[in-house]
């Protein structure tokens, strides 16, 4: 995955100060604008609420909302990491075998074509209304970017690599894990960043389907919203924020990582 901070032509990164304000034009000219229609047309709240009336709701209900988000969360990070470990589990599996692949690839893209609305009901009556079916939900959603994009990555590998370490008696395992597995390693973490936008609406179908009363998350506070637009909106807005923040921080852990693989072509 191409990084956002690089200018495209050269390669050369965009100074930090300018990311940061050319990240900040786009969401104020958006809010700008929605605030302005909002009062120049004279749009009735219940139906959108200006972003103000939701920065209020944000500070009014900030301590149901914060208890909700931190239950919402939990779901997403744990149900990603979950998603993380059997989607790169399975995508080596794939890799190593022929016969793996032919008879998993059908079930794995088949996984993705179920309707959430029909498989979250199912998932809640199984294993009831705690946290593991939200969390084998988001899992289920979760885990086909992170094994799609590792997949991918070690079927790129360059195979003069591996054969270079076979001709010095490396075993299988060991060209598995000094070559192959490094070079997947920074798609498996661009596979969980997709994984972090999508997983927040599986958290919200999951909470939708096995909503409690003061156990539903955001989730819970949209379905329970009614003609309170803006804390809907409120809790709405949270959920992208998290997305954001969390998106770089696995962007961040990727440069740890995999550092390699954010290198120039000049090798800085």
């Amino acid at each position: 995955m191409s990084d956002p901070g690089r200018a495209p032509g050269d390669g050369r990164p965009l100074p930090r100060g300018l990311r940061i304000v050319l990240g900040l034009v786009g969401p104020l000219l958006l809010l700008g604008g929605w605030q302005a229609y909002v009062r120049l047309a004279d749009v009735d709240e219940i139906l959108l609420p200006a972003p103000t009336t939701v920065l209020a709701a944000l500070s009014d209900d900030r301590d149901l909302l914060w208890d909700a988000f931190t239950r919402t969360a939990q779901e997403i990070l744990f149900g990603v990491a979950i998603a993380l470990v059997v989607g790169a589990a399975l995508a080596v599996a794939m890799h190593l075998s022929r016969v793996v692949r032919a008879a998993l690839g059908p079930l794995v893209v088949g996984s993705q074509a179920i309707p959430l609305p029909v498989l979250a009901p199912v998932l809640v009556f199984w294993l009831g209304f705690g946290l593991t079916p939200k969390l084998a939900i988001v899992a289920i959603i979760c885990f086909f970017p992170v094994t799609i994009a590792t997949l991918d990555a070690l079927d790129r590998v360059d195979p003069e690599l591996p054969r270079l370490l076979r001709t010095m008696g490396a075993t299988r395992r060991q060209r598995l894990r000094w070559v192959e597995l490094p070079a997947a390693l920074p798609a498996a973490l661009s596979g969980a960043k997709v994984s972090v936008a999508i997983g927040g609406i599986a958290a919200i179908f999951a909470e939708y389907a096995g909503y409690e009363q003061g156990e539903g998350g955001l989730g819970g506070v949209i379905q329970t919203a009614q003609l309170d637009t803006a804390r809907a909106f409120a809790a709405v807005a949270i959920l992208a924020v998290f997305a954001i923040v969390t998106t770089g921080a696995l962007a961040l852990l990727q440069r740890l990582v995999a550092p390699w693989a954010h290198r120039r072509p000049d090798g800085r």
